[in-house]
């Protein structure tokens, strides 16, 4: 079998995956017939500079191509002839082994002198540009600032930084992006329709991420596999070219270190060794959701415009996930993966790094240290504290921070405790009074469960009919979360917290829900939450009443951003 990415390697520009904001402006230019001298294309490997280049020069010199279209025929001589790479009037020079100005001088400059035999535009494709010497640059410079009306420039090159200023002022400027794991993989299906070749979605998802936004490599990776499998592709046989990658046990461990069980957490890991997966590429791939997670819980939107691209089915297992860690405690997950991959590479057993990974992260250190590493904001707090009279000074500052307690409960909300509660009579509870407190509702609840407050900021109180209040939710794991046995009983406490009565809720399914205007209000009660907090008596005068009030607020902030109450 031929090589794969020379043998379906693109003939036109509806064939070249992604650079949409290249392909437009050539094809505009093509059909206004407005050609520019000289293109510099920069961008990584294997995203189709070349290739593209080869298109335009067809396009520009088609000699069946209609005015008003920019595809070139594949049919006529000038075509036939740059698709076999025997057309004189296309020069392709490869910088790297023609690196000196007598090589300009020879291939280029005296070349450039002579009118096209064949073709209407004379086309030097130069590869990998920035390898030429200074004085090629200089030499090449002479000739592209006045180069003849029928010659082109198309410079190619992955390293932008290298090449003069002087050259790049003189070009039309295109910068090549990775190409998505979607466009990978329907051309790689398309491959295999030709080839007649059975393979599974998940095969070709595998290879067009392990190619990492080159179509060349996945295009290889493809060819390798097909040369074990032969016409119809396993998984199993696919594993043998591509490293295992497991999203669902990657969900399983990160559950796992949440919930601080270090002892099934070690066993998983220590399974994955024995079926022979290999640690680093497990690493690897953790880390690639845990960044997934980390952008998405910062803004949503922001996980696809970043060019993250996990698989269906990884987005689905996530998603739940995403909810339940806080951001600074996948920030801390994320640097403990990178730095166990890192050490994985020289350690004596293979595992041992993610061993000491999990075993940090389920004791809770690892908190304490990502504080202490990013700012000394601990020191100053132990300084504070110190200064300060009215709390007690601390050997540690895991003394000083400790779950939160809300002291006016008597005893911890549990389902079975939240079951003894007397149901009270509605009195003047309507649903305009619901929403004046709704916000300080969603405050109240953080006490008891972090990820609980974010889930029903996505939601709207609906209407009240006695004592049951119906709240709406635009997205189902959103309501099947707040209908879990465990967590309804938590919710009808707190209201009954806020609002003073026994309500009862009922969680419905509203995909139309517009929640734009949940947006900015729970901030705002916060900043109110916060001011009242830091506010104290007057303390005695002078410096020691700065050190007091300035201690007490980074107290209340560290308390705010934790979770915990003072011991005093």
């Amino acid at each position: 079998m031929a090589t794969l990415y020379r043998e379906y390697r693109p003939q036109n520009f509806s064939e070249i995956l992604g650079q949409n904001h290249v392909k437009i402006t050539l094809q505009n230019e093509i059909m206004s017939n407005k050609i520019a001298h000289a293109y510099l294309f920069c961008g990584p490997r294997a995203v189709g500079k070349t290739t593209l280049a080869r298109v335009f020069s067809k396009a520009i010199n088609c000699q069946k191509r209609k005015d008003g279209d920019f595809e070139p025929c594949n049919d006529c001589l000038a075509c036939n002839s740059i698709n076999l790479s025997n057309n004189f009037d296309i020069v392709e020079i490869d910088a790297a082994s023609n690196t000196g100005v007598d090589n300009v001088r020879e291939n280029i400059i005296s070349y450039a002198r002579l009118a096209p035999s064949q073709a209407k535009y004379k086309v030097f494709i130069i590869d990998e540009v920035h390898m030429l010497s200074i004085s090629a640059f200089n030499a090449l410079l002479k000739i592209m600032e006045e180069p003849p009306a029928f010659v082109i420039f198309i410079l190619c090159t992955t390293e932008i930084h290298k090449v003069p200023s002087t050259i790049i002022s003189r070009c039309q400027r295109f910068d090549f992006k990775r190409i998505n794991v979607v466009d990978m993989i329907k051309k790689l299906d398309y491959i295999a329709k030709k080839e007649n070749i059975k393979i599974s979605k998940n095969v070709l998802e595998a290879i067009a991420r392990k190619a990492d936004g080159y179509m060349r490599d996945a295009e290889s990776l493809f060819g390798q596999i097909i040369s074990i499998s032969g016409k119809e592709v396993s998984e199993e046989e696919a594993s043998l070219i591509l490293p295992n990658t497991n999203s669902t046990e990657i969900v399983k461990l990160l559950n796992l270190l949440n919930k601080k069980d270090a002892v099934n957490a070690l066993s998983l890991v220590n399974q994955l060794v024995d079926n022979g997966v290999n640690i680093r590429n497990f690493l690897a791939d953790t880390i690639e959701v845990l960044r997934k997670m980390m952008i998405a819980k910062i803004n949503p939107s922001l996980a696809d415009s970043l060019g993250l691209n996990l698989s269906e089915q990884q987005e689905k297992e996530i998603s739940f996930l995403i909810q339940e860690l806080e951001l600074s405690r996948i920030v801390v997950f994320l640097e403990a993966f990178i730095k166990a991959n890192q050490e994985s590479k020289n350690a004596l057993i293979a595992q041992l790094p993610t061993e000491i990974m999990i075993v940090t992260l389920a004791s809770g250190s690892e908190l304490k240290n990502y504080s202490e590493k990013n700012d000394n904001s601990f020191r100053t707090i132990r300084d504070s504290i110190k200064n300060s009279d009215n709390i007690k000074p601390l050997n540690d500052i895991n003394e000083y921070v400790k779950p939160a307690k809300t002291k006016n409960l008597k005893k911890d909300i549990t389902p079975e405790s939240s079951k003894e509660e007397e149901e009270g009579e509605i009195t003047s509870i309507n649903h305009e009074s619901i929403l004046e407190k709704w916000n300080e509702f969603l405050i109240s609840i953080k006490k008891y469960n972090h990820s609980l407050s974010f889930v029903l900021q996505n939601c709207q109180p609906q209407n009240l009919e006695k004592n049951k209040l119906c709240i709406a939710f635009k997205y189902k794991f959103h309501r099947d979360r707040v209908n879990d046995s465990q967590i309804k009983p938590i919710i009808e406490k707190t209201l009954k917290e806020i609002y003073g009565s026994a309500l009862k809720i009922e969680a419905v399914l509203d995909e139309n829900l517009d929640l734009t205007r949940n947006n900015s209000s729970e901030d705002k009660v916060e900043n109110n939450i916060k001011n009242t907090s830091t506010s104290t008596d007057s303390s005695p005068q002078g410096e020691e009443n700065k050190t007091t009030t300035g201690g007490n607020e980074m107290i209340t902030n560290l308390l705010k951003t934790f979770g915990g109450e003072v011991i005093q």
